[in-house]
């Protein structure tokens, strides 16, 4: 999972969690049921024009709004495979990699465009854009969140850790 590649879908800046899933859908926290309506309020079309492991590209403050888990729930049950944004809200932040959905923090989001194939290299900090041939770098995220996108979320590293424990007490 080091590396992921994706048809970008663009969006701008402050883009709440409420844009992300309206908080009408909230009376429910399946994530399939969540998924059908991710980005509804941004773009109506979204999840009908979007494929499994497209990205997000988006400006600043991505996330912002409620602190609700069912913004990075819902984009990930819907098949986004990535957000990369100028920057994130905290708690959004903390709830993506909690979840298991990678997010990354790159200043030149305005230079992708819609419809552009990227790709994005965690452990290395990289980018590429490769409709044009061109490469951006980021802070790479650190190791153990690295671990927790590779477990799906905080949850199942913590089974993981629990069940290593237990085979070494065994």
């Amino acid at each position: 999972m080091n590396v992921i590649t994706g048809k970008v879908w663009k969006f701008g800046d402050n883009i709440d969690t409420d844009l992300i899933i309206a908080a009408r859908y909230l009376n429910t926290s399946d994530p399939h049921e969540l998924a059908k309506h991710v980005m509804e309020d941004a773009d109506p079309d979204f999840v009908k024009k979007m494929q499994p492991g497209d990205i997000i590209v988006a400006g600043e403050n991505f996330g912002c709004g409620s602190s609700r888990e069912h913004a990075p729930i819902a984009l990930k049950a819907a098949g986004v495979a990535a957000v990369v944004a100028k920057s994130f809200a905290r708690i959004f932040y903390r709830n993506a990699f909690n979840m298991g959905l990678p997010i990354f923090e790159l200043e030149e989001t305005d230079k992708i465009n819609e419809g552009d194939l990227i790709s994005i290299e965690m452990d290395k900090g990289v980018v590429r854009d490769l409709n044009k041939g061109i490469e951006y770098k980021f802070h790479p995220i650190p190791p153990f969140m690295q671990e927790l996108l590779a477990c799906g979320g905080l949850i199942n590293y913590a089974k993981a850790e629990l069940l290593k424990k237990g085979e070494a007490h065994a």
